[in-house]
């Protein structure tokens, strides 16, 4: 946990994660505690059968505090598989219901990065599509409007700046649907590097995209005061580059 300095309560972890590292930990008190995941990593227990990332942060605080038997870890929250970036956990019952009140209702400001192959027609904008899950195919598309099962979807995109071959978006969700990210800008025709399944051209070596939950920012559910925790993306060239344009454009 490292405090940034810009006001009391307000805490930034920024570790870089890299594969098969120990736990990366951005933020961690009494109730809360925050990684940064691996694109490889899964948040819960899948057909997979694989060791999640909750069971990786139980082993964690089991063995920094020491303590005997169960150790409670509460998911209030996911992010798909292939995707980066910071996962909260709840180390307490009321934690957990709390925080899951929190991303239920919209109280939690959700920042993420995308490397898309393809400019955005515009350099920033608020999109809203109606999309319609496929359960079978583990999917989900943008259609013309309401019915059936289709929900209203809403994110703005900003465009930060572009590579030689790949542009940096920076989105804040405003609704939290399947896939939400990938969907909506697959239906502008802006593929996330690697996402093949939403029409990228080639996966990335491990399955990852390019996708990265950059920040999160909240009320803490106990000591009510304002928490905002940034995780910086993979150790990877095309992110590190990323990294780079990111820190010319605040500074321009």
């Amino acid at each position: 946990m490292v405090s940034t300095g810009a006001a009391p309560g307000v805490y930034a972890g920024k570790g870089r994660t890299v594969q098969n590292a120990p736990l990366s930990v951005l933020f961690e008190d009494n109730h809360i505690i925050a990684v940064n995941k691996m694109p490889s990593d899964i948040v819960q227990a899948d057909r997979s059968g694989d060791v999640t990332l909750a069971d990786r942060v139980r082993e964690y605080l089991k063995e920094r505090y020491h303590k005997p038997g169960n150790v409670f870890v509460g998911i209030p929250h996911r992010l798909d598989r292939p995707t980066s970036g910071v996962v909260l956990f709840a180390r307490t019952e009321k934690a957990l219901e709390r925080l899951s009140a929190l991303f239920r209702e919209g109280g939690v400001a959700k920042t993420y990065w995308a490397l898309v192959a393809e400019r955005p027609p515009r350099e920033s904008e608020t999109l809203t599509h109606w999309l319609r899950r496929n359960p079978a195919q583990n999917k989900s598309w943008a259609v013309d409007g309401p019915g059936g099962e289709a929900r209203e979807a809403r994110l703005t995109y900003r465009l930060v700046g572009s590579l030689e071959r790949y542009h940096l978006l920076e989105i804040e969700l405003h609704t939290g649907r399947h896939h939400q990210i990938r969907a909506q800008l697959a239906a502008i025709g802006c593929h996330i590097k690697g996402d093949l399944k939403y029409g990228a051209p080639r996966s990335n070596p491990g399955g990852g995209i390019h996708l990265h939950a950059r920040q999160v920012s909240f009320l803490h559910p106990v000591r009510g005061e304002m928490v905002r925790i940034v995780a910086d993306p993979p150790a990877d060239p095309l992110w590190d580059a990323a990294l780079s344009l990111a820190g010319a454009a605040r500074k321009g």
